[in-house]
């Protein structure tokens, strides 16, 4: 077999898995095509995912069911105002040899934290203080947690999804920059349509117990994700992924009208790298081993709202981040 039949084969196989993946969750999940695709393509990604929605709209059965169906333990943290950075990542404790401690040999023991799983649910993330929420930025950049001295790996792979109510501003910490930059995608979660509240109500008054298929394991996911390096983006194609992101910045040759208006700074580098990735997920999901214009901008707005800082200008009119991006991939050219 040579290479090119093989890359088709593989292509195949990955194009299969992924829609096997959304089905099993669309058998719980009622609508949200686009917030299940995103979420399940940035995992493939092994990125994180900050999912924004009013509470009651199924973000946290989202999480539950893509446990089930990737196989993956899973864990939930609840933030509040008062839960400390211990309660998230673990801590030192002492402990004795035996059972009554009267032998009087004493040692320090680590517990670990929920974060210590491979699917973390962080609910009501910007409900936790600054100093909770920075304990979050290693273990979702590094995968790793260091405490007293000493540094645990996570078993990969590892996400860490995130939520926050847009309407809640009472009691709330907004994410700094920095930590926004650490999820690769931010989805808006929408409320559901007439249809799809009906089939909700229906399925939850009548109670059917479903059982989610397991489609991918812990192996097949790193698999998946070595495929990626695989697939082709031509030089036109990273260019334009580049172009994308510096025209996020109002001083950027490329920024429109609307950036240099509304804009304070752009995305950083890690949007450009979001880009390439989340494309060559499109582009296998397609049957493709090569990356097209298209699947740069498919996932644009999800990769680079949240890093689009907007000015005072564009909070006073209300701007839609989302609406900025979506401008960007219709006016910057494919080709310069």
């Amino acid at each position: 077999m040579s290479d090119i039949e093989r890359m088709q084969q593989e292509t195949q196989v990955f194009q299969q898995l992924l829609t096997q993946v959304r089905d099993a969750v669309g058998q719980v999940i009622v609508g949200q095509t686009r917030v299940v695709e995103a979420v399940i393509t940035a995992m493939v990604c092994g990125g994180n995912v900050l999912l924004e929605g009013v509470p009651g709209l199924g973000k946290t059965q989202l999480v539950k069911t893509l446990g089930a169906a990737l196989d993956l333990n899973y864990n939930r943290i609840q933030f509040t105002p008062d839960l400390m950075p211990a309660d998230v990542v673990g801590t030192n404790i002492l402990t004795s040899d035996d059972a009554g401690g009267s032998s009087g040999n004493y040692r320090l023991e680590f517990r670990q934290g929920p974060v210590f799983t491979q699917l973390l649910l962080a609910d009501e993330i910007n409900r936790a203080t600054p100093k909770t929420q920075a304990a979050m930025l290693e273990v979702m950049q590094e995968h790793s947690v260091t405490v007293g001295g000493n540094t645990y790996k996570m078993k990969e792979p590892y996400f860490v999804l995130a939520t926050q109510n847009p309407i809640e501003q009472e009691g709330t910490y907004p994410l700094p920059e920095a930590q926004l930059d650490r999820f690769l995608f931010k989805v808006t979660v929408p409320f559901p349509t007439r249809q799809e509240l009906n089939d909700i109500v229906t399925r939850t008054i009548l109670k059917q117990a479903l059982e989610v298929p397991k489609v991918l394991n812990s192996e097949k996911i790193m698999a998946m994700r070595n495929l990626l390096n695989k697939v082709v983006v031509a030089d036109a194609m990273r260019d334009y992924a580049i172009r994308l992101v510096l025209a996020t910045h109002p001083d950027s040759e490329f920024a429109t009208d609307a950036v240099k208006k509304y804009v304070r700074w752009g995305a950083s580098p890690r949007a450009g790298q979001g880009l390439i990735l989340a494309a060559r997920v499109r582009a296998l999901s397609e049957g493709r081993p090569h990356v097209a214009f298209e699947d740069i901008r498919y996932f644009a707005e999800e990769i680079l709202q949240h890093r689009t800082l907007l000015n005072y200008d564009g909070q006073a009119e209300n701007v839609v981040s989302a609406k900025l991006i979506k401008q960007l991939t219709e006016q910057v050219p494919e080709t310069v």
